[in-house]
């Protein structure tokens, strides 16, 4: 089959590589007919080399049809569609029965000291091949994927893998009220459907900050008060006259690792870029090598007694934090992997036709996966309005 690998920093390809085949009783193999390019895989594209290897498959956001299942799959019949979960979870262990299913004790890397595996992400997360791939070996057939109507086309649903569900949780941790305030720091596909999300929700007034006039014109365009970062001399003071002076409710950190405007975790990514992996790993597992930007932003936006909630990847051990103002503000703090079955049922029915939230028109680039090392190039210089790129192998 033909699968996106890793092959080194900025340098993906589009390989033939074996099939998938069963392994476990419980394995079905589904054949990908939608894979999306997510910002999370941008952090392998470009900072977290030191944890793959040559030839990893990527790619964690996919749906498509079963066309191989193991013995004890009883759940699924060949031919279903369904959509795959990013999250590596058995559905029955005490963390999955809670909703916590990105720490799954069945899957969880324990020598790794890190939680349930997860398709497509390094040697931290299990090191399982991912979707962006003709075809896709899925455990846990009885319990993991899930099955969706024929008919409509794949974006209908294909967001159930991580962006909606990451999104979705995003709202449910930061917990706006519905007459509050509630800024987005971040309007990515991750960010642009919070802040879809936070207004179906009733939140009175989202606010969304980004750099990017493509991504700002698009959240505007929903609703969403807007704020450019290289247009605002102060964005603090900006956001706290929008909300009375006092700051919001609640803030969405949807950025991560990589913000804009830190200059020593910038320094700190092109030193490990520059490191034998061997050298890089360890460093990555001690030192505070992320970008703060976006949190530190977050910290000073949030009203005093609000809550920060994170769904940008973080991958520093040793990230420096305010914690003398995180005490004095009373900040909460939520955060984590999206727990994708927590939240399917709470989602899949406004999967309707009448779509509120904008998922039928969410991708702006669908694109053959051979074309998947220039769409990453591409995604990653944030060229031609890419903000949703969808693989159709």
């Amino acid at each position: 089959m033909r699968a996106l690998s890793y092959h080194g920093k900025r340098d993906v390809r589009v390989d033939t590589v074996p099939d998938p085949t069963i392994v476990d009783p419980e394995d079905v193999i589904v054949r990908i007919t939608s894979s999306g390019l997510c910002g999370s895989d941008l952090h392998l594209y470009e900072v977290m080399g030191p944890f793959l290897g040559e030839g990893d498959i990527l790619g964690h956001e996919p749906m498509g049809v079963v066309v191989e299942k193991g013995p004890a799959v009883t759940a699924l019949a060949l031919g279903d569609r369904v959509v795959v979960p990013f999250n590596v979870s058995c559905g029955t262990c005490w963390m999955c029965e809670r909703g916590l299913h990105s720490q799954c004790e069945t899957t969880q890397n324990r020598d790794q000291g890190m939680g349930a595996s997860l398709f497509g992400y390094t040697k931290l997360y299990g090191q399982i091949p991912g979707g962006q791939a003709e075809y896709l070996r899925v455990p846990f057939g009885n319990r993991l994927p899930v099955t969706v109507p024929e008919g409509p086309a794949d974006d209908r649903f294909l967001y159930l893998s991580d962006v909606l569900p990451t999104a979705w949780q995003a709202v449910a941790y930061a917990d706006p009220p519905k007459g509050g305030t509630l800024v987005v720091l971040g309007l990515g596909p991750i960010g642009d459907m919070a802040c879809r999300v936070a207004r179906h929700h009733g939140v009175e007034q989202v606010i969304g900050i980004d750099l990017v006039p493509e991504r700002l014109a698009r959240a505007a365009a929903r609703g969403v008060t807007t704020i450019d970062l290289t247009g605002s001399d102060d964005v603090v003071q900006a956001v706290r006259e929008l909300t009375g002076g006092r700051g919001p409710d609640a803030v969405i950190d949807a950025v991560g690792m990589e913000a804009h405007g830190s200059p020593f975790g910038s320094i700190a990514h092109r030193l490990v870029g520059l490191l034998p992996d061997m050298l890089a790993a360890p460093l990555m597992r001690t030192a505070g090598v992320d970008r703060m930007a976006a949190f530190l932003l977050g910290v000073e936006l949030v009203r005093r007694g609000g809550t920060l909630s994170l769904s940008g990847v973080y991958g520093g051990t040793a990230d420096p934090i305010p914690m003398l103002k995180v005490f004095d503000k009373q900040i909460q703090l939520r955060m984590g992997q999206a727990n994708v079955h927590r939240w399917v049922p709470e989602i899949l029915p406004l999967l309707t036709d009448a779509d509120p939230l904008g998922v039928d028109d969410f991708a702006t680039h669908r694109l053959p996966l051979e074309s998947a090392s220039d769409a990453y190039a591409m995604f990653q210089d944030k060229k031609d309005g890419a903000i949703k790129v969808v693989f159709q192998p």
